[in-house]
């Protein structure tokens, strides 16, 4: 069903593509024949008016020359020889009286009553519409210095057969154009939507083997589909890696929480069997200590996820670091004072972090506490600030390290290296101090060498705007 909603679907999207292409493509093309077809009309009309202009100059300067015999015979001379076709002459005197009227087949649909009234006769040019066919009579009036007015009219039929040849052709064309305009475009459709194709199979692969390692075809262009394309092979490579996180996660959940879920249990079962009353008091005791083990881990899950979905609520205000730091080290001083381990803040009274106090201190706890973890006894674990455009905290350490191909994963959730699987806890610090970190706008980063300790530092911003 899912598939053959997808076809119709994919099939109605390239119809009305090429549709949309055929309607613009047509509309464009006979916006272009009408276009040449006025342009055309012009410039007949403008050739038939200087053809009757030269014409009316012509015979004007004949009858100054020889009368109206010469004219007679001029105009004889052009119908004979062919030079005009449908051409009218008329010849009137002084009193406005017809002395010559030479005329075309047809003239008799023209109104000429116009041209007779010589109070309205002056040089110049008059149109007369017939009303038979709707052909137009382009008339030229010359009144001579001895008051004869010689007029020369032709009408527009060649002009309108003309005219009507090229709509027939033009009907044609665009017939033509329509239709090669549809083939044309279901042909584009069907190139454009490629990509869309190939999106909708890389879909339907995932969704029918539920895995997320296809992806979609792409050429590398500038074309909207193709790089959508290029969007989503990023979006699932980042969804591929965050299941395989997700997997990862989950076994070590499963791994860290058994112990303590099942060292609960046992404890609880054993104070449940107690007959002594302390003992069995101990025994509960030991078991809430698990319990809050176990709600620490999944309150630390639940603040990873709130910074990094943006809903951590901070109350960003100047703090200072020292006393920050002083409290985060008296968290960890007695296990490190007996393990021999030198916990020191290098950190000026006078300097101050942009930040929020308790999430702050949540930061530097969980990198001494980590600092703590990882080196040996006798060892030692430093915290400084200085600036570098922003309010930079280190959290050295002269422990075990971490290995080079570790440093970038250490900061993912849940992320435990191989050296510390046997040291409690389930990972989340680092990725915590980050998730936080980065809700105030700041950084984190790591130096370290394997076997010559550790360097955390954390950047905050140093304008309250910034980390607001």
């Amino acid at each position: 069903m899912s598939s053959k909603w997808s076809d119709g679907f994919k099939t109605a999207l390239m119809l009305r593509l090429g549709l949309w292409y055929a309607g613009l493509f047509a509309v464009g093309a006979i916006g272009l024949l009408l276009f040449t077809y006025a342009l055309l009309g012009r410039a007949l009309a403008a050739q038939d008016r200087d053809a009757l202009a030269s014409m009316l100059s012509r015979y004007a300067a004949e009858y100054d020359r020889s009368g109206l015999a010469g004219l007679k015979g001029l105009v004889e001379a052009d119908e004979s020889e062919g030079r005009h076709e449908r051409l009218l002459v008329r010849v009137m005197n002084k009193e406005t009286e017809l002395v010559y009227f030479a005329h075309p087949p047809g003239w008799a649909s023209f109104d000429l009553s116009a041209l007779d009234d010589r109070a309205h006769v002056s040089s110049g040019w008059t149109s007369l519409v017939s009303p038979v066919d709707g052909s137009t009579l382009e008339v030229g009036t010359d009144v001579l210095r001895d008051g004869v007015t010689i007029q020369v009219g032709r009408s527009s039929h060649v002009r309108d057969d003309l005219l009507a040849h090229f709509r027939a052709r033009a009907m044609e064309v665009a017939a033509a154009l329509v239709m090669a305009a549809v083939l044309g475009a279901l042909l584009i459709a069907h190139v454009a939507l490629a990509p869309v194709r190939s999106l909708e199979a890389t879909t339907q692969a995932i969704l029918d083997t539920r895995r997320f390692d296809a992806r979609v075809a792409t050429r590398g262009t500038r074309d909207p589909l193709d790089q959508l394309g290029a969007r989503i092979n990023e979006m699932l490579g980042q969804i591929q890696t965050l299941l395989a996180g997700m997997r990862g996660a989950l076994d070590n959940v499963a791994h860290d929480l058994r112990t303590p879920l099942t060292r609960f249990r046992n404890i609880a079962e054993q104070a449940l069997t107690e007959t002594d009353p302390g003992k069995a008091r101990d025994g509960l005791a030991h078991a809430l200590e698990e319990a809050d083990r176990v709600g620490a881990t999944l309150t630390a899950l639940i603040d990873v996820s709130e910074a990094e979905a943006g809903t951590m609520r901070l109350t960003v205000e100047r703090v200072g670091a020292a006393v920050i730091a002083a409290e985060a080290i008296s968290l960890y001083a007695d296990e490190a004072e007996e393990r021999g381990i030198v916990v020191e803040s290098k950190i000026d009274s006078a300097v101050e972090v942009n930040a929020d106090r308790t999430r702050l201190r949540q930061v530097l706890a969980n990198l001494i506490e980590n600092a703590v973890k990882y080196t040996g006894d006798g060892g030692r674990v430093t915290v400084a600030a200085h600036e570098d455009g922003d309010m930079v905290i280190t959290v050295s350490d002269t422990g075990i390290g971490i290995a080079s191909q570790d440093l970038p994963l250490v900061w993912d959730r849940l992320y435990r290296a191989d050296v510390s699987r046997s040291a409690r806890g389930l990972g989340l610090g680092l990725s915590l101090v980050k998730a936080i970190v980065e809700a105030h706008r700041g950084r984190v980063w790591v130096q370290s060498r394997l076997g010559h300790g550790s360097t955390f530092s954390v950047a905050f911003p140093r304008t309250p705007r910034a980390a607001a």
